[in-house]
């Protein structure tokens, strides 16, 4: 139920934030005073919420698909009040330098990497083990087994 609270309040806090930056920024100027709010409002939440996240976790889709969808909409939410595109090269920027920070140990399909249970690993291991041995057996008893014929 806090948690409910706290982030009803954290967007009543973000929509507050947006109209007042709204009521500074110029459609001309938007560049850098876009540039700077998202930095300073949407990387800043997302920080704070990554750093309660375990490192661990970081990877796992499952885990920060809500974090990142928030600071895709944040950076979305920014641009419309101050009358910029959306998808921009600023946000192009901004995101590689969030993946550069935050994914960069991350595999390409997006899943933590983790060994496989031991059920299927096993085979995998014994297997090759066991033909190893079974082929070393059969060619020692293949050359005890000439040396008597002539």
């Amino acid at each position: 139920m806090g948690s409910q609270t706290g982030a009803a309040r954290q967007k009543q806090t973000l929509l507050w934030f947006i109209v007042a930056v709204s009521q500074f920024a110029s459609a001309p100027g938007c560049e850098p005073d876009y540039e700077f709010t998202i930095e300073e409002f949407c990387l800043a939440n997302f920080s704070r919420d990554m750093k309660k996240l375990d490192q661990r976790h970081w990877c796992s889709w499952e885990d920060t698909v809500e974090l990142y969808g928030e600071l895709t909409n944040c950076t979305f939410l920014v641009a419309l009040q101050m009358n910029c595109f959306w998808p921009n090269r600023l946000v192009d920027e901004f995101f590689i330098r969030v993946h550069k920070q935050y994914f960069h140990d991350c595999s390409l399909s997006g899943r933590l990497l983790k060994d496989p249970p031991n059920r299927i690993l096993g085979p995998f291991i014994a297997i090759p083990i066991l033909v190893t041995l079974l082929m070393t057996a059969l060619v020692v008893w293949r050359s005890k087994r000439s040396e008597g014929i002539v």
